[in-house]
């Protein structure tokens, strides 16, 4: 029987071959992903007291759980969401009022 690893580590040791041949068509993609700055930066956030029902904390604790995060995180990023989702509603709303009617 091999020992963990020694199969992985025969197939690491094997060189790569390379070739001159065409890569055919190639699609240059947008860069999507956020500078690292933007990355490194934390939000601002305001610590807040509330009261939430029982039932509300027991579902975010547990469901926190299944997925290894903090519940106060999930119950952050729920308003963090509505508040964008909001935002965009209000702006649609807005425009629509702006809009002469017939």
């Amino acid at each position: 029987m091999p020992v963990t690893g020694e199969e992985v580590k025969e197939y690491m040791s094997k060189t790569i071959q390379y070739s001159d041949e065409a890569l055919g068509k190639l699609e240059i993609t947008e860069d999507f992903l956020p500078s690292p700055k933007t990355l490194a930066l934390k939000e601002e956030n305001v610590k807040v007291t509330i009261a939430l029902s029982k039932e509300s904390v027991d579902f975010f604790k547990s469901e926190a759980n299944k997925h290894n995060i903090k519940y106060q995180r999930m119950i952050r990023q729920l308003l963090d969401i509505y508040v964008e989702n909001q935002k965009t509603s209000n702006k649609s709303l807005q425009s629509d009022a702006a809009k002469p009617r017939r």
